[in-house]
């Protein structure tokens, strides 16, 4: 867990270069005329960056039950003040359809702009990387929030 303010700044720097990277790869997959491919692939490509953020901030299921109960609640309520339902659980895939489901006009204008050849595959592209993006920048504050909220009680 980061331990200071700017260790939390860092972390969530690093944490965002990761998103943007894993939502490179995401539209990369979105551009591939495969129906079905790319939901799949963003399926576990957010389910690996989903538990990676939550490590690096210290912040997975494990990492908390460890805290000490008084600092364990402090992170459990803090991520639900942040609306970061998946900071400090354990990723499951009921989970992971209730994020996609927050995405979904999304990702059905991604799916069917796959049906115009080259421009709706660029489209889909770019539509998955922004989604992707966002909502992983989403997740990534949502932790930096947790985190500076366990070093503040900390002191």
């Amino acid at each position: 867990m980061p331990g200071s303010p700017e260790d939390v700044a860092e972390v969530r720097e690093r944490c965002r270069r990761m998103v943007r990277r894993r939502a490179a790869v995401s539209a990369g997959f979105s551009a591939v005329p495969l129906p079905g491919l790319d939901i799949v692939s963003d399926l576990k490509l957010f389910t690996q960056l989903i538990e990676d953020v939550n490590r690096e901030f210290g912040l997975t299921a494990e990492q908390v039950d460890k805290l000490q109960p008084h600092y364990r609640l402090i992170a459990y309520q803090a991520a639900v003040s942040v609306g970061g339902s998946l900071v400090g659980r354990l990723i499951t895939r009921d989970l992971l359809v209730k994020v996609v489901q927050k995405s979904g006009k999304k990702l059905v204008a991604k799916q069917a702009s796959k049906f115009v050849p080259l421009a709706g595959q660029a489209a889909s592209a770019a539509i998955g990387f922004f989604a992707f993006r966002q909502i992983g920048y989403q997740h990534v504050e949502a932790c930096a929030k947790v985190a500076q909220e366990l070093l503040a009680a900390k002191r």
